[in-house]
């Protein structure tokens, strides 16, 4: 039984190490592979016990596994969608083969920690194996509506369309306006000033507010005041605003807002220096300046000049670039100068990364091992953040690898030692008949 036993160890560290190997050989082989895990092997001994003065070998027992909490170097690269997660947490992934899956619950759901995605025919951002990423699709002004976090039904594989086009259109305007306080004096000319100042509409075409000063030139002293009148030149020159401004005259205060009374159009809000009008696409927020501030529109001197007049919006551009930020959001920017969220990738985080079943192409699939998995917003909760421009190394270190696979290999050569030597043994039992 002894010997018996001995032979059936021998046996069982052969086969051991000869699993240790593969493992070995398998981090070897994918040593330059970015987002591999390196994957170890454990032995255990086994023990049966035959009571006083004799032992019996139980052998040797083993179990691999995959270390995918373990994250690799990152390293910079020239693709602003090659992505990686600095930190814990996995990207969301699907195979491209169910992208056309009109049903998205059904698609397979995937993890990886890192891939370069790129652009396919149809615009799909995808890897070189295919595999495509998923994120929540952002509403046309940005914004991410708000999905469920523990099911990834609500995710969609991310899509760009390269020929978009966009636009932004203006919904704040600041006046900055010097008028001539000559103007107000007895004997004046009266004659008003126009300023127009353009704005884009909701299609970015370029539409213009007319701005028409027309001074209160009175019988005897100096008033300083200026009626100010507001037309939209999408609604054919219709009055959309008309003001009062009076000016101070005050030492100190000499030349700054003093009140604005409003004949019609929105309510001048002195908080704020603001009043609010409706263009043809809707309301235009106007800054002139806070009373006895100086800023916005002035009275002084015998010039008109428009200081600094400033808006948002822009006319429509094409896309120029798709970048990824650190929290996730997919951003594209256009040539016109304004970037709009088009979706956002969130981080999947559960308790037992190792528990994850590895499947081809460096991605993950979760099984009851790995708990149930929550969608991050990622750089929130226990997640990382996303990298662009970087792609994770594999965590084999080839030089502990390789001394292993020296220890191995005696190892290896041990046990088929022992397997030699009980066969002399049982030769020399069976010579004893002879």
């Amino acid at each position: 039984m002894t010997i018996s036993s001995s032979l059936n160890a021998g046996v069982a560290g052969l086969a051991a190490n000869a699993n240790r190997l593969s493992t070995i050989s398998d981090n070897i082989a994918n040593s330059n592979t970015f987002g591999y895990k390196r994957a170890v092997t454990s032995f255990h001994s086994m023990v049966i016990s035959n009571g006083t003065g004799t032992y019996s070998a139980g052998g040797v027992r083993v179990t691999s596994q995959r270390l995918i909490d373990q994250a690799g170097s990152l390293v910079t690269t020239g693709n602003s969608t090659d992505l990686a997660v600095r930190g814990r947490g996995f990207l969301p992934v699907t195979t491209g083969s169910s992208i056309d899956n009109s049903n998205g619950g059904d698609r397979p759901f995937r993890l990886a920690t890192t891939g370069s995605f790129r652009t396919d025919s149809q615009g799909f951002l995808v890897n070189q194996n295919g595999m495509a990423l998923l994120g929540w699709p952002a509403a046309a002004d940005g914004s991410v509506p708000t999905n469920p976090r523990d099911t990834a039904d609500g995710l969609e594989p991310v899509q760009i369309n390269v020929n978009q086009f966009a636009g932004d259109p203006t919904t704040k305007m600041n006046l900055g306006v010097n008028l001539p306080a000559t103007e107000t004096e007895v004997g004046a000319s009266g004659d008003p000033i126009e300023l127009s100042v353009e704005y884009y509409d909701n299609l970015g075409t370029s539409q213009s507010v007319l701005v028409t000063f027309t001074p209160d030139v009175p019988p005897t002293g100096m008033p300083n005041r200026w009626n100010m009148q507001l037309a939209d030149s999408a609604q054919g020159g219709a009055v959309i605003g008309e003001y009062t401004l009076d000016f101070d005259a005050s030492r100190g205060s000499g030349g700054t807002l003093d009140a604005v009374g409003v004949i019609s159009g929105g309510a001048y809000v002195p908080a704020t220096g603001s009043f609010q009008v409706n263009v043809a696409g809707g309301p235009l927020d106007i800054t002139i300046g806070q009373l006895n501030e100086g800023t916005g529109l002035t009275q002084l001197s015998d010039s008109f000049a428009p200081t600094q007049i400033t808006k948002d919006g822009s006319p429509i551009g094409n896309m120029t670039s798709v970048d990824v930020d650190q929290n996730g959001f997919v951003k594209a920017t256009f040539d016109i100068g304004i970037t709009r969220t088009v979706y956002q990738i969130p981080l999947v985080d559960l308790p037992n990364p190792n528990g994850l079943q590895a499947m081809d192409d460096q991605t993950y699939q979760t099984t009851l091992d790995s708990g149930s998995f929550f969608l991050w917003d990622a750089g929130d909760g226990p997640t990382g953040d996303i990298i662009g421009f970087a792609l994770e190394e594999s965590t084999t270190d080839v030089a502990g690898e390789l001394t292993q696979l020296i220890q191995t290999q005696r190892a290896y050569s041990s046990n088929a030692k022992v397997i030699q030597t009980v066969d002399e043994m049982l030769q020399e039992t069976t010579n004893i008949k002879r």
